[in-house]
């Protein structure tokens, strides 16, 4: 046996101290090993390190780029910052030029989603972002609560288009709740009228009234609701199908209700 090709290894057993001899060529093949796990574990920590620093980053406008993995909480929507637009998920993106996209599976999608792009054009003006969507008439604003190198909190917005649909749909709520607040005993006191103002031409429908309500206010009021609707689609540019609604053919009482006949 040679001495040189062994070592004295300190050992603790039972918590006492014991020297043991051990070859050499063991203390060399932990050496290795310790070394190869610590040359794996930085060079994983430098792959880390080289993918996040490949996500650009305007210091002078941090809300420019992608941001994704969006979490609701009541109001607000917090979105992380990404690298690109995932393919099955939600996300947004902001570009220096001013263009926006969305990435989304639409207002209505319900499993299995489909994710699409959705273009548009967006403007910052002091916490307000606006976005215009190219294919559809739609606007859409985010109040930016807080915007980091990592991290982007909004709340949604209504946007004045927004406001005034809302002002449209009051007023068309006012207008049916008169049209139905009587009951339908003798259909010989009910009448009907046209309401609202397609965008490509003629009315969006019929409504019963009795004439037991006041009809000189309730007519105003349908006149009032459908020059509102002709604005609001003049003004957004809002589109319709052309398609001509029929005159009704009469009107019957069921259950006391008014049933309109086409």
């Amino acid at each position: 046996m040679t001495v040189k090709s062994y070592t004295f290894l300190l050992e603790f057993r039972d918590k006492k101290p014991f020297l043991t001899l051990r070859k050499k060529s063991w203390i060399k093949s932990l050496y290795t090993k310790f070394k190869r796990f610590f040359v794996f574990f930085f060079c994983a920590i430098s792959l880390l390190s080289c993918e996040n620093s490949d996500i650009e980053i305007n210091s002078d406008n941090l809300l420019l780029g992608v941001w994704v993995a969006p979490e609701y909480n009541q109001e607000t929507i917090t979105f992380k910052r990404g690298k690109s637009l995932p393919k099955d998920g939600y996300a947004i993106s902001f570009f220096e030029s001013g263009n926006f996209i969305e990435r989304t599976s639409g207002f209505c999608g319900t499993p299995p989603l489909i994710f699409y792009n959705e273009e548009g054009t967006f403007r910052l003006e002091k916490n307000i972002v606006s976005v215009s969507k190219t294919n559809q008439n739609i606007n859409i604003a985010w109040k930016v609560i807080s915007v980091s190198e990592t991290e982007l909190v909004v709340k949604r917005e209504l946007t004045t288009q927004e406001i005034d649909h809302r002002i449209l749909i009051d007023l068309f709520d006012e207008i049916s709740a008169l049209a139905y607040s009587q009951k339908c005993d003798d259909v010989s006191n009910w009448q009907l009228v046209a309401y609202g103002a397609k965008a490509c031409g003629g009315p969006q429908g019929y409504l019963p009234y009795s004439n037991k309500i006041d009809t000189a206010a309730f007519l105003e009021k349908i006149e009032v609701y459908t020059e509102t609707e002709i604005e609001y689609n003049v003004k957004w540019g809002i589109v319709s199908d052309c398609a001509v609604i029929s005159p009704p053919k009469g009107m019957v009482c069921q259950n006391r209700f008014p049933i309109i006949k086409y």
